[in-house]
């Protein structure tokens, strides 16, 4: 027998009122369902983790935890903006090396001097996101190619012209210091410019023309060519903003280790930047991404890096387990554009 009720009675069982299906559905679309399965993976890994070992919850790991992702983020970040308008940027990992060793060697040639060390550091970013941008849309170069050339022409000149050792050392400096190791209110320097960096970005993208803009050429070039934007241009300027974010990213790698490092600690870089712009909901093909869903992915991925180490497990896994979720991410949403292979069934 059915169950009826009268428009004066309302709704029966696990029906909502409109008002506040509305207002769900509201911060649903809001904080967007991408967000929402990344946050739960994330707080069911970090209670896992914290099951197995009560230390891995310490305030001091999570701080390690923030620390370790802060370089990947600032690359994810930036990496965002690159996938959303149409592009890739494979070679940040190697830009991070360079702008590395660039800076420990002009801090120590330019007498202990850490503004002109970052100076060199930031211009030579600018100049070869710039150069990155260039070869793509003058040279008519596919983004893939032209940035996996970059990625083995940066580690190449990094290693010439540091011989393939670290180079200086800055901890002789307070700046240097403090970008490693200082902290504001309790938080590492580092994470809080990451949060800038990322803050700076979002509002770009989310509450500026620019970032229209950027979404529109990522989502149908043509259309947005048509409308009048300056795709050249546009392009151009986010691979530039990568140069400088990467960069700043080396100069950080910098100020931790002490020394210029030409490979070690930016190697893998790249694949742990895109692989957190994918999972956090970027559309490989352009169009589609949020800095907040960058984020969580990075968080994800530290989170699983430092719990995976904390239980003693083979570092190796990490790079297994970062190819699953690359594979995983992309899978997800080629599932969600209804998009097929050619040849396959639906």
């Amino acid at each position: 027998m059915t169950t009826q009720t009268s428009p004066a009675s309302g709704s029966v069982g696990t029906q909502l009122p409109p008002r506040r299906a509305g207002r769900i559905r509201v911060v649903l679309d809001t904080i967007g369902a991408q967000n929402l399965s990344l946050g739960a993976a994330l707080a069911l890994m970090l209670l896992l983790f914290g099951y197995l070992d009560p230390d891995y919850l310490s305030w001091d790991n999570l701080q390690v935890i923030a620390e370790a992702v802060t370089i990947v983020g600032l690359l994810a970040v930036v990496e965002t903006v690159v996938i959303i308008c149409g592009g890739l940027d494979i070679s940040v990992g190697s830009q991070v090396g360079l702008a590395s060793v660039v800076s420990a060697m002009v801090f120590t040639s330019a007498g202990a001097n850490p503004l002109a060390g970052m100076a060199a550091a930031l211009a030579l970013g600018a100049l070869i996101g710039l150069l990155n941008g260039a070869v793509i849309i003058y040279g008519r170069v596919n983004a893939v190619i032209a940035t996996l050339a970059g990625l083995a022409a940066y580690k190449g000149v990094a290693q010439l012209i540091s011989d393939g050792r670290a180079q200086g050392y800055v901890l002789t400096d307070s700046v240097f210091i403090f970008l490693g190791r200082g902290k504001i209110a309790g938080l590492p320097f580092m994470v809080w410019l990451l949060i800038l960096v990322a803050a700076a970005v979002h509002v770009l993208l989310k509450y500026t023309d620019i970032g229209r803009n950027l979404y529109a050429i990522g989502g149908n070039a043509t259309a947005a060519r048509l409308a009048g934007i300056n795709l050249n241009k546009y392009l151009i300027a986010a691979y530039a903003l990568s140069g400088v974010v990467a960069a700043l990213a080396g100069i950080l790698l910098t100020a931790r280790t002490g020394s210029g490092q030409p490979v070690s600690g930016s190697e893998g870089l790249e694949l742990q930047a895109i692989t957190a712009a994918a999972l956090g909901g970027c559309a490989l093909n352009g169009g589609k991404g949020t800095i907040p869903g960058t984020l969580l992915a990075v968080a994800l991925l530290g989170a699983l890096q430092n719990g995976l180490t904390v239980q003693g497990l083979n570092t190796f896994w990490q790079n297994v387990a970062q190819g699953l979720l690359l594979v995983a991410a992309v899978v997800i949403q080629q599932r969600r554009s209804g998009r097929r292979a050619v040849g396959l069934p639906a």
